[in-house]
């Protein structure tokens, strides 16, 4: 019984060992990935090629030329951040692409490598290029923390894990107690893996924001927008099985980081990013001999 329980902590410590550590750019925070950047965006790049090879692409080309503009602003400012902040090495796993598609979803994506896919259906919901700045920064930031790997490392653990486990056991114990193990270890990864991936979920938030305003967009309009997916889902559903923070708790969180963004977002001065898309202009035109400010308002 006691090589039993030593044998169960020998595997949980083996799986918290696995991976190489390293911080997250913004948070700090510490993970461990055990799959390599070449790997994963070799698997991304797939991926990617299958969609797009199925995809319509949008026939909207001022929609278009949008979603390029305001993905490539965020890219600019991302790459930017990590380059003065001891991340430039990962600049290079980013080769950005910028793709609005013909679906009715309200959806948007970032794939490992910096591939961007926006659906039309989302447009209605953004309104702004601000508040698509919002959702695309939101998406670039689950690529810059590596979500996905820590996604598939944690797959990778809980199969291992899972797998030891069961084998530990049955061959300790009597017949089936290393099947009942492994199921109910399953059901441990399981609400482990929801805690977990509300947590990325409410970091991407956090970098989303802080992108967003690096790239001259007013992080205010973070919360106007989530409050229309809200209203727009009339969205009641709890956040102990999903793996998106609930949209009150979302709101909550967003207000509560908004002074820290919108440092970012004054910093920024004359190359604020107005309703148009375009940098915000501080000086004055004279036309006529009459003067009138081109100075945009704050979405």
């Amino acid at each position: 019984m006691k090589i039993k329980y030593f044998l169960m902590a020998a595997v949980v410590a083996l799986m918290t060992a696995c991976g190489t550590a390293s911080k997250v750019p913004l948070t700090g925070r510490t993970h461990r990935i055990s799959i390599s950047d070449a790997q994963l965006l070799s698997l991304s790049n797939q991926e990617y090629t299958k969609f797009m090879a199925s995809a319509k692409r949008s026939t909207d080309a001022k929609n278009t030329a949008m979603v390029q503009r305001v993905g490539r602003n965020l890219a600019n400012a991302v790459e930017t951040y990590l380059r003065n902040n001891g991340y430039a090495n990962e600049i290079n796993n980013f080769k950005w692409e910028f793709n609005l598609v013909q679906d009715k979803q309200a959806n948007a994506f970032c794939m490992p490598g910096g591939k961007i896919v926006v659906y039309e259906g989302l447009l209605p919901y953004t309104q702004n290029e601000a508040s698509l700045a919002i959702v695309l920064g939101h998406e670039i930031a689950h690529a810059v923390a590596k979500h996905s790997a820590e996604q598939i490392t944690k797959q990778m653990n809980q199969q291992m894990g899972t797998n030891i486990l069961g084998t530990v056991l049955n061959s300790t114990g009597g017949s089936g107690v290393g099947d009942i193990a492994s199921q109910v270890a399953g059901g441990y990864f399981s609400f482990r893996n929801l805690k977990y991936s509300r947590d990325n979920e409410s970091e991407a938030d956090y970098m989303g924001l802080i992108f967003a305003a690096m790239a001259g967009y007013d992080p205010a309009n973070a919360v106007t927008f989530w409050q229309r997916m809200a209203a727009a889902t009339n969205s009641s559903r709890s956040e102990i099985l999903s793996d998106h923070p609930s949209d009150a708790r979302r709101i909550e969180n967003i207000k509560k980081w908004l002074p820290e963004a919108e440092k970012y977002y004054r910093g920024r001065g004359s190359n604020r990013v107005s309703s148009t898309g375009y940098p915000q202009s501080s000086k004055t035109l004279h036309i006529g001999g009459s003067s009138s400010s081109k100075r945009s308002n704050r979405r």
